[in-house]
């Protein structure tokens, strides 16, 4: 009895404890005490004091500039989670920290513009009104939700308690729904709503158990279970298919889901293989671009030498161009702790000149083209606090799961249910290949006109493969690839397999 009970107490530490995951000496908990530090400073000097917005970007060497860009409610969202970590390692008085998060959610709940609870995606740093023409954003609001809950688990300020709960509360995720099993994500003015839905495996983890925790306006697990979970294998890592990291990083930086599985899947193992694969795609990719390597690895969403992108990695589309951000490998480190701990040590001694500023790592940076991005993105810098503090004490997994709303969602997803027992077979997964550009065969064909219209070619494969000259697009119209405004400069990808040229 006595060594069960040992052993269950055991157990229980490593389940407390993510930094058993892998043993760290000294110098690597310096470290992370470092870039932690200091990507954390961003919400402490990225934000309003009057209101607690926090700035979308900023400059990684300069003064924050609250005319630079807007705020942005997620970047909100992982601030007041962000707080808690802050107060706990001391960079931040705990009594500071509390009246910050209480400024943000009394400036949330009274003054900022919202729709049956939604906030926003982008707001003006000053009055909190809506900016450009954003949505109602369902996944930020979410993220906003998340943080201000986590910060509402560890202050004790009654006032916060009661905002945080005020605030959630409030949101009607049955209107986001607009009668669909599926949340939309978005609404604008004119009673609009977007026309696309999350219903794919994506970043819409915590907003699925929200909405079904919510104590007012629940979703049921039916939405859950209608979920597309398409799965795909890329050099043996099989994983539910979502190209960039951050689609596997934001909803597991505030939910454990170590050692749970519903019927579908044990998606902490899933983002481990996503990571796995991501590392796999810039190691196959080094000869093609001189950013990536077996230590220099991530593709996410940042900023790139041509603006905002997507990046990802197989399987799935693979929107890449030798730009790596940093945060990909650090908000990946519960996942693969090695593997980012040795990517963040080699950008921190080969590039710090370049890639290191107020903030910890900027956002990207792309050798080829000769680009070190000069800003941060709270969207990026948040993940990063959150993971590594997760990674070493658990943190802001033990608030987040402690929240009841946040138990009745996960039972709703079925988590320990039944449903777990009885697991819904897989699809077979898609084996994913890639074409990288040293290996690319290049086939010269005739040059074809934008004007033309597929249908109007009449080509086909045989006559592909036997022409000899090369194929230009002209700038007049949009035919093939990315339109990258305001240039109007056209990239286009020629694949081929066996049978096809496409």
């Amino acid at each position: 009895m006595i060594l069960r009970s040992f052993v269950l107490l055991f157990l229980a530490l490593l389940t407390v404890c993510p930094s058993r995951l892998s043993a760290i000496d000294k110098k690597d908990v310096e470290f992370l005490e470092m870039v932690e530090g200091r990507s954390f400073q961003y919400f402490v000097k990225a934000v309003n004091p009057a209101n607690g917005l926090v700035l979308d970007k900023a400059s990684n060497s300069k003064a924050p500039d609250f005319k630079y860009a807007p705020a942005s409610i997620a970047a909100v969202g992982f601030g007041l989670a962000a707080l808690t970590a802050g107060a706990e390692r001391g960079w931040i008085g705990k009594d500071a920290a509390a009246g910050q998060v209480r400024t943000t959610l009394e400036f949330f709940s009274e003054k900022m513009e919202s729709e049956h609870g939604f906030f926003y995606h982008f707001v003006d740093m000053e009055t909190g009104k809506r900016v450009w023409d954003c949505e109602l954003s369902s996944i930020d609001t979410a993220l906003f939700l998340a943080g201000a809950l986590t910060a509402a688990q560890y202050f004790d300020t009654p006032e916060i308690k009661a905002l945080a709960r005020k605030l959630y509360e409030r949101v009607d995720w049955k209107w986001m729904a607009n009668g669909s099993p599926f949340l939309t994500m978005g609404w604008k003015p004119g009673k609009q709503f977007l026309p696309y839905v999350w219903g794919d495996y994506n970043e819409s983890m915590v907003m699925y158990i929200l909405a079904m925790g919510s104590p007012t306006f629940p979703l049921t697990g039916k939405s859950w279970e209608a979920l597309k979970r398409t799965r795909g294998i890329y050099k043996g890592h099989e994983l539910i298919i979502s190209p960039p990291l951050f689609t596997h990083q934001f909803s597991h930086a505030f939910i454990d889901f170590r050692g749970k599985r519903d019927a579908f899947a044990d998606y902490f193992e899933n983002s481990v293989q996503a990571t796995l694969a991501n590392r796999q795609f810039c190691i196959d990719s080094a000869a093609s671009f001189k950013t990536y390597g077996k230590d220099s690895w991530g593709l996410t969403a940042s900023i790139g030498p041509d603006g905002y992108r997507a990046y990802g990695a197989p399987p799935g589309p693979a929107l890449h161009d030798g730009t790596i951000a940093p945060s990909a490998a650090a908000a990946s480190i519960v996942f693969t702790p090695e593997y980012s701990l040795s990517a963040m040590k080699h950008w921190y001694a080969k590039y710090r000149n370049d890639l290191w500023g107020n903030y910890g790592f900027a956002d990207s940076f792309n050798l080829d083209r000769d680009f070190f991005a000069p800003d941060v993105y709270g969207i990026n810098q948040g993940p990063t606090v959150l993971m590594i503090e997760n990674y070493r004490s658990g943190l802001i997994w033990k608030l987040f799961m402690s929240r009841p709303e946040v138990r009745k969602g996960m039972e709703a997803a079925g988590f320990g249910g039944h449903a777990a027992l009885s697991a819904v077979p897989a699809q077979p997964p898609v084996e994913m290949a890639a074409y990288f550009l040293h290996k690319r065969p290049f086939l010269k064909v005739e040059r074809i006109g934008d004007a033309l219209k597929p249908e109007d070619l009449r080509l086909g494969a045989a006559t592909w493969g036997k022409a000899r000259k090369s194929v230009e697009l002209d700038k007049k119209y949009l035919q093939s690839g990315f339109n990258f405004q305001p240039d109007y400069r056209v990239k286009a990808d020629l694949l081929a397999n066996s049978r096809y040229f496409f």
